[in-house]
């Protein structure tokens, strides 16, 4: 079965409601805070980057739920157990309406086979997806970290997937719900310490800032994350609707605050990390115009000491978390660094 996925593509959704409608600032940021599985499946345009698996892919790992809030929700989340899923990934990319549209194709043996760490994990690895997507998304992350021991959990965030919740908080809320379900999990002795958050886009922006909250958080990798939000938007317009009036969308980023009830660069990474450093591995796509490598530097130069910056050419921000080839290496190399395993030296590197 293929899975159509487009980075961020929803908020392209978004943003087209309010030509429907009078067009006022507090509207539009009404529509984006709202749920984005709230929104019709139809909405959005051509994918850019599209998941082949078979539809047997996640049934093998149990849907659960978790409680969290206020306010009140329910995350669903799946736990993928070390073992030997013989992953094999292979892509292909062809234009398509002149833009590079890429595919990639995961082929895995379920259920896995046992491995050496199948009854003793050698961590906890939380996976976070990007915006408008769920777990599916960051699944053969799972598959590929478990195979080399480590338990993943992947989540649907709140508004998105099959989780529940009417809003979304960039990051204000989803860090008390991560460390809540993270409470939950230890709770069923589901937790074997480290734990590492790793996201891509919104999900590496909600990684950072839980890193940042809870202590309990060791590693973070952070894949094309974004700076400062009402950039990110901005730049998500200019790709992918470019007749749409720049001083709405603007109008409804400032009205956004004041919904959420928080300053306004309080929805920012990059104040976040401003104001309390963390380390972390920061992955960029050379052609990403939605978190470019510059604004991924940004935040680079914001982290703590230690921390190490990626780069990897042609790629753009919707395939980069899939250019395995290039991110596993490192990404593991960095898992590594919490077993007690050397520093690894897998890209620049921030220091005292």
């Amino acid at each position: 079965m293929a899975t159509r996925c487009s980075w961020l593509w929803r908020a392209f959704a978004i943003l087209l409601l309010p030509l429907a409608t009078t067009g006022c600032g507090s509207f539009v940021a009404r529509r984006m805070a709202q749920a984005p599985n709230s929104y019709p499946q139809w909405f959005g345009g051509l994918a850019r980057v599209e998941l082949a698996f078979d539809q047997n892919f996640l049934t093998n790992f149990p849907a659960r739920l978790a409680d969290v809030g206020p306010p009140a929700a329910q995350l669903s989340y799946r736990i993928v157990e070390p073992a030997d899923y013989q992953l094999q990934v292979t892509s292909t990319n062809q234009l398509k309406h002149g833009r590079p549209h890429f595919t990639f194709s995961f082929h895995t043996t379920l259920p896995g086979r046992t491995n050496a760490w199948t009854v003793a994990p050698r961590g906890t690895v939380v996976l976070l997806h990007g915006y408008g997507l769920a777990k599916f998304a960051m699944a053969p992350w799972a598959l590929r970290l478990a195979e080399d021991g480590w338990r993943c959990v992947l989540i649907d965030l709140r508004g998105h997937g099959k989780s529940t919740g009417q809003r979304i908080y960039f990051g204000g809320q989803e860090t008390l719900d991560l460390s809540q379900l993270l409470d939950s999990l230890a709770s069923n002795g589901q937790v074997v310490e480290p734990v590492t958050a790793i996201g891509e886009s919104y999900g590496a922006a909600l990684a950072l800032r839980w890193k940042a909250v809870d202590p309990r958080i060791g590693q973070v990798e952070a894949i094309a994350p974004y700076a400062v939000l009402s950039n990110a938007v901005l730049n998500i317009c200019h790709d992918y609707a470019k007749w749409l009036p720049s001083g709405l969308v603007k109008a409804g980023l400032r009205k956004l605050p004041s919904l959420l009830k928080v300053e306004s660069d309080e929805l920012d990474p990059a104040t976040v990390l401003a104001r309390n450093p963390v380390e972390a591995l920061f992955v960029a796509g050379d052609a990403d115009k939605i978190a470019s490598p510059e604004d991924v530097q940004k935040l680079f130069a914001h982290a703590a000491p230690g921390s190490e910056l990626v780069v990897v050419p042609q790629a753009t921000h919707e395939a980069l978390p899939y250019y395995f080839n290039e991110l596993a290496p490192p990404v593991l190399r960095w898992l590594e660094r919490q077993n007690g395993g050397r520093k690894a030296e897998v890209g620049n590197q921030k220091s005292d």
